[in-house]
């Protein structure tokens, strides 16, 4: 069997003495793993990083062998990103999320999105916002995804200011307020409908913090790991931009 594809390279580990069993996410194929012979020359090293984007053909006998990889360099920007801590710290932890997924389980918006943040590297605030997104719809594809377009409480689709930590639906302010210590707060531009405005400090804390406790309870700990150091790191790298305040990252 054989197929190639565009891939982004999602991390490596050794294999032996010098290959690889190197993980990509392609359109098609989500995230699929292969063996990449001498992945560990100094020629394949600097090509095999998380980030890249390459092309790489997978070859077996039977489609549910490891497999071998043969890769071809697209764009090399790992070298680029070592030079911005935020950057780096942000496609090492995208890159971490796709890892997370089912293997050979195509998830082509989550590529997309993979691919346009790293073809554009934004900064500060659109990374801010590249994030958030990125782990809503991260939770959506895992079968998580929150329910934010009416009151859980009574159907109500406006005034949506607090989601349920049980059910991960939204409520309204009149119903929520009676159990707001309770409750988790939803940020008006977290919604697809929000108004206008920038968001305020508390508002990316609350975000963060909303997203946060889903991955937590949905996804790391039914797999026993713990949330992403980059992700904490990021987030008080992003503290410095004067927009948003630092998370506590036990209690994400």
């Amino acid at each position: 069997m054989e197929w190639s594809e565009d891939a982004i390279i999602l991390g490596a580990r050794r294999h032996g003495e010098g290959d690889t069993i190197l993980e990509v996410m392609t359109h098609e194929r989500g995230r699929h793993a292969g063996l990449v012979r001498g992945g560990r020359s100094k020629r394949l090293r600097p090509v095999l990083q998380a980030g890249n984007s390459v092309t790489v053909t997978w070859r077996a006998r039977l489609e549910e062998h490891l497999g071998m990889f043969t890769v071809e360099p697209v764009a090399l920007r790992a070298a680029q990103l070592m030079h911005d801590r935020s950057a780096l710290l942000m496609a090492n932890l995208l890159c971490s999320y796709a890892l997370l997924l089912p293997e050979r389980d195509p998830h082509p918006r989550l590529f997309d999105g993979l691919v346009r943040y790293l073809e554009a590297l934004p900064e500060d605030r659109a990374m801010a916002e590249t994030l958030l997104r990125f782990e809503l719809l991260l939770l959506e594809e895992l079968g998580f995804g929150l329910d934010l377009t009416c009151c859980a409480a009574t159907g109500a689709t406006q005034d949506l200011t607090y989601v349920s930590p049980k059910t991960g639906r939204a409520v309204s302010r009149r119903a929520g307020t009676p159990y707001r210590a309770k409750l988790l707060v939803l940020p008006p531009f977290v919604l697809d409908d929000a108004p206008d405005g920038d968001p305020s400090a508390e508002d990316w804390q609350a975000a963060f913090h909303l997203t946060g406790f889903f991955l937590q309870r949905h996804v790391f700990e039914p797999r026993g790991i713990s949330v992403s150091e980059s992700r904490a790191s990021l987030i008080k790298a992003l503290k410095t931009a004067n927009f948003i305040e630092e998370t506590d990252p036990v209690r994400l």
